[in-house]
């Protein structure tokens, strides 16, 4: 009886496993570099988490729900005048366009880089072969070099069932059919955070449930107290030094069982949104059969090159070490195929910015006020709040400030974090002038455009030095 896998006649250079942001961009360089280049992916759709059911929609649906929010609530400052009305069906069509447009493009990306595109299930069987099980049956890719990019997906909590409906996680709170009177969010993180702001503005009442003591516990501890103060006076409500241990749907209610301040007690929402964080995917993947070297957090072992214990295998992005980010992943793929060509690719991490995409903005890039004292690092910090920002006043955007912490002896910016609108935007400055090794000084000098919201950047690295103007 004949064997019917079918084998590459000629080995390709690379074959990526993953068409996330860390993977097709990976593949994308690989081509630019003269390899001979497959992904395989095992959804229909490219694009991984990230633009499919992650940053993207997600994203969509926040702008959305600002613009209706802005309506409801922030129009009548501005002299407009509006009744309002949701259409949740439009906004939901609007977001999967917006999702469809990029993962096109993805596609044409691929073809125009002679990308071969594998769609089906990948698993390492050797160094030099991935095995791909499809519809389209099975086939097995010779390769000289394999990157793992296979992502992450959502954590879950022991006693708590996922339903899809009543019990969701983050892939399912962007389907919701229609908003819940009430919803239960089990973490403070960026996840959970910008999940819960979507449907609080659109009418829910959100309670956020934490373990630890303060939101987004891995950033700027005063950065974060200004963001939870200005999300509490939108309404959402937090509970610290909370978990939730079970869970069950009654009807089209959630019982949820809270332990918090050494006792437990009963909850009850309509839709319990589980948002604790993602753990590293690689169900399948082969890898530990293959030899790689597997932490006890499911990640892959990596050296600074992004290889793993078998040699001619590579892995980047969420399922290595490192902080979940998509644009960590994105340089991760570029840096290590460059290396595997020979050029010196590399990743500034101290210099990846993060951001959660609430509203106002927080973004973070470098050391906090707590690493610094942790390192015994003496900083001199500047602020500047955008309450004193024309730009931001003209806006009517006035919660929030920009923070700087340089070296006290060398001026050397080591950290930056802003709570305001546009945050998202303005850490790029601040991070670029990190990786570039730059002082306060030097950003303070610089000239910034009035009246804009960079101006605030500008302030704050003045204040470093004492000598903000404006404040």
């Amino acid at each position: 009886m004949s064997d019917p896998t079918r084998v590459t006649a000629d080995p390709f250079d690379l074959v990526v496993i993953g068409s996330g942001p860390g993977g097709y961009v990976a593949a994308i360089r690989a081509a630019q570099l003269g390899m001979r280049t497959a992904c395989v992916e095992k959804y229909p759709i490219l694009g991984g988490t990230c633009l499919n059911v992650g940053c993207i929609p997600s994203k969509a649906l926040l702008d959305s729900s600002e613009h209706f929010a802005q309506a409801r609530h922030g129009f009548a400052a501005h002299g407009i005048r509006a009744t309002v009305e949701l259409d949740l069906a439009t906004m939901q069509k609007r977001k999967d366009t917006v999702v469809s447009e990029l993962t096109r493009g993805v596609e044409g990306l691929f073809r125009k880089n002679k990308i071969e595109r594998v769609q089906g299930v990948g698993r390492i069987a050797s160094a030099t072969e991935v095995a791909v099980t499809g519809e389209g049956g099975a086939r097995t890719l010779k390769t000289q070099r394999i990157l793992v990019a296979t992502g992450s997906k959502p954590s879950a909590l022991p006693g708590i069932a996922y339903d899809g409906r009543r019990i969701v996680h983050s892939t399912d709170a962007l389907t919701l059919p229609e908003v819940p009177k009430s919803m239960l969010v089990i973490g403070a993180g960026a996840i959970g955070l910008e999940l819960g702001s979507v449907w609080l503005r659109l009418g829910a009442e959100v309670t956020v449930l934490e373990f630890m003591d303060r939101p987004v516990p891995g950033m700027d501890k005063k950065s974060g107290a200004l963001l939870r103060r200005a999300l509490e006076k939108q309404g959402m409500k937090f509970r610290f030094g909370a978990s939730a241990k079970a869970a069950r749907v009654e009807g089209d209610r959630v019982r949820v069982t809270v332990s918090e301040g050494g006792a437990e007690r009963e909850h009850t929402c309509d839709v319990l949104l589980v948002a604790v964080g993602r753990r590293p995917y690689t169900e399948g993947l082969g890898a530990a059969e293959a030899g790689l070297r597997i932490d006890e957090r499911g990640r892959i072992a990596v050296d600074e090159h992004y290889a793993t214990a078998v040699p001619g295998i590579f892995a980047i992005g969420d399922v290595i070490a490192g902080p979940m980010l998509a644009h960590k992943a994105e340089e991760e793929g570029i840096a290590a195929v460059e290396r595997m060509a020979g050029l010196p690719g590399h990743v500034a991490y101290e210099c990846v910015p993060n951001v959660v995409y609430t509203w106002p903005e927080l973004a973070g890039v470098g050391l906090s006020e707590e690493d610094a004292a942790a390192r015994g690092v003496e900083v001199a910090i500047g602020t500047f709040p955008f309450l004193a920002n024309g730009r931001a006043k003209a806006m009517n955007e006035r919660e929030g400030q920009v923070k700087i912490l340089a070296d006290a002896r060398t001026d050397r910016i080591v950290g930056a974090h802003i709570v305001g609108p546009r945050a998202s935007d303005l850490i790029a400055e601040l991070a670029f002038a990190m990786e570039m090794g730059a002082s306060a000084e030097d950003v303070a000098r610089s000239v910034h455009a009035h009246p804009t919201l960079p101006e605030a950047v500008k302030e704050a690295a003045l204040g470093v030095g004492r000598r903000a103007i404006h404040i």
